[in-house]
């Protein structure tokens, strides 16, 4: 092949030397000029074009047709054959540690999923706003009548507030805002009356939850077989919190007991699943979310990558609420009416 064979038309008339006094192609004139030689082009015919480019590309051959394939039956060797064929041929199988298992760990909700309240949250509300009331006014303090209800319409605000913005408000916090309009800034507000008085307003609350039943049963069946155990809740007083976990003996069972009060957000947000993760070195698929809240519990597991399982046992109305809104948007793995049925469900998984 020569070089020029590799030269382009247009490059070709450009490179013409011109006889004396003769003017270049404008760029129109050299388009036209083209354009009449691609027509004459076309008009060769089959054999002159074989004769000047070459024979066209061979077709390849069409693939076979073998007709369908039908699949094979797995052969089925039972647990003998199989330990015989691999000390005898696959020496390197028969020394591998065993796999570890797809599910290693399942964090827990707490409200309705474990324990639940033994008497209306309005009743207890009431309770313990009136000791609050009453135990800042023993301290000096000049509060208007009826302060107890501000201190109930403070922790509905704040805990709305805290759904709305998915970033946990305090109970601590709350209450200090709400003593602030009423002449005692945090300047003159002693944190020990503050904190005490938040404590008196969730006591009864916090011996009036019960546990569920079979949870004692569930979670030494799941310790005993080896999962990791954690309890992650939505609420706004971790120290509240972790003293009801204790009053239910429960601490024994997990290895994490966390608030959304101690990191200041809260589910559906993934990062407060993945502390749990991160304190056992899991991947998100080694770990089931298990909680009554398809809002929070369920979505907040998918978002984190972990199996979900949803137990039928809301009390609150807007959990309830929700529930029915987001059942065809958010669907977990499985759903059970009682905590017994965990074990069997996680060790199929496993």
């Amino acid at each position: 092949m020569n070089a020029s064979d590799d030269i382009s038309p247009q490059d070709a008339l450009d490179s013409i030397e011109l006889r004396p006094g003769q003017e270049p192609l404008t760029p129109e004139e050299k388009e036209r000029f083209l354009a009449r030689v691609r027509g004459e082009g076309r008009t060769l015919t089959s054999a002159e074009m074989y004769a000047i480019f070459g024979p066209p590309p061979e077709r390849p051959e069409a693939a076979p047709d073998y007709g369908a394939v039908t699949e094979m039956t797995p052969a089925a060797i039972d647990g003998d054959r199989l330990e015989l064929l691999a000390r005898d041929f696959f020496h390197d199988i028969a020394d591998a540690p065993p796999a570890p298992p797809l599910v290693r760990g399942v964090i827990f909700d707490f409200s309705d999923t474990l324990a639940s309240l033994t008497r209306p949250l309005d009743a207890l509300m009431t309770e313990g706003a009136r000791a609050a009331e009453q135990y800042m006014r023993s301290v000096g303090m000049t509060l208007p009548d009826d302060f107890y209800t501000k201190i109930m319409e403070a922790r509905r605000f704040a805990e709305e507030k805290s759904a709305e913005e998915q970033e946990e408000h305090l109970a601590d916090d709350a209450m200090s805002f709400l003593l602030q309009f009423f002449g005692y800034p945090a300047s003159r507000l002693d944190p020990v009356v503050l904190q005490r008085a938040v404590d008196i307003f969730y006591a009864p609350e916090m011996t009036a939850w019960k546990l569920r039943s079979a949870v004692h049963a569930t979670l030494t069946t799941l310790r005993a077989a080896g999962y990791k155990l954690a309890l992650l809740t939505n609420y706004n007083c971790d120290r509240v919190f972790q003293r009801t976990v204790d009053y239910l003996q429960l601490r024994p069972y997990f290895d994490l007991c966390l608030s959304s009060a101690s990191v200041e957000y809260r589910k559906p947000d993934a990062r407060f699943l993945q502390i749990a993760l991160d304190h056992w070195d899991f991947l998100p698929y080694e770990v089931v979310v298990v909680g009554d809240s398809l809002l929070e519990d369920i979505r907040g597991g998918i978002e984190l990558g972990a199996q979900t399982i949803l137990v039928r046992s809301a009390e609150q109305p807007q959990v309830r609420l929700d529930n029915t809104r987001y059942a065809a948007e958010i669907q977990p793995d499985a759903v059970v009416d009682d905590l017994a049925a965990l074990p069997a469900l996680i060790r199929a998984w496993t």
